[in-house]
């Protein structure tokens, strides 16, 4: 099924094995591409740590049509834009980074942890609550004149994101936007990255 970027999600019957019977059975007036995407988020008490719910994205993947919709969505915020690169943060931005930049005609950059990297990088270090990280691209990765879309599942506090921001301007090249499947908003990572600069498909308040 072909869709141009910005089309209201349809939901189709799958073939074959996949997707889920939620978002099959209902149809765009039940359900807008919010209520559908966020139907198939699930949430996870308690986990990784007493307290914390997690949102775990793994239903919305393996929904074939919602996935599809989801990448859809992300990448017609930027259709217009001129994206040479995607940067897809490890690891499970790697999964909307990808074929959103395929979407775009653009390449896939991947931003990975240290030691992951083969050859020469270049990175960036960020806080983390009891300690320090890293991430790190290729060198030759993006140039000046590229224009770079960041892509991740999540926003939570900002800090992965924010140090990304910093690794694509320590390059030279020019931040296009960055792009999210979630964010919790109440963790304030927004206020972490440039005004007006992100797109999160879902916001959690709460």
């Amino acid at each position: 099924m072909h869709r141009e970027p910005g089309d209201p999600f349809v939901p189709v019957p799958a073939l074959g094995r996949g997707g889920s019977s939620k978002a099959r059975l209902c149809s765009v007036s039940e359900m807008s591409t919010e209520d559908v995407l966020r139907s198939l988020i699930r949430e996870v008490p308690d986990w990784p740590a007493p307290g914390v719910s997690f949102k775990d994205i793994t239903p919305l993947l393996a929904d074939s049509t919602a996935f599809d919709s989801a990448v859809e969505t992300l990448a017609s915020h930027f259709v217009d834009r001129e994206v040479t690169h995607v940067l897809g943060i490890e690891a499970r931005g790697f999964v909307l980074a990808a074929p959103v930049a395929l979407r775009l005609g653009a390449g896939f950059v991947p931003v990975r942890k240290p030691g992951k990297l083969p050859w020469r990088t270049r990175a960036q270090s960020y806080d983390l609550e009891y300690g320090a990280d890293q991430l790190q691209i290729h060198t030759d990765a993006v140039v000046p004149g590229d224009r770079v879309l960041i892509v991740d599942d999540v926003l939570a506090t900002g800090g992965t994101a924010s140090a990304a921001v910093r690794l694509v301007e320590s390059a030279g090249v020019e931040l296009v936007g960055l792009g999210f499947l979630l964010e919790l908003g109440f963790l304030g990572g927004a206020g972490r990255l440039p005004d007006g600069r992100h797109v999160s498909l879902l916001n959690y308040s709460s």
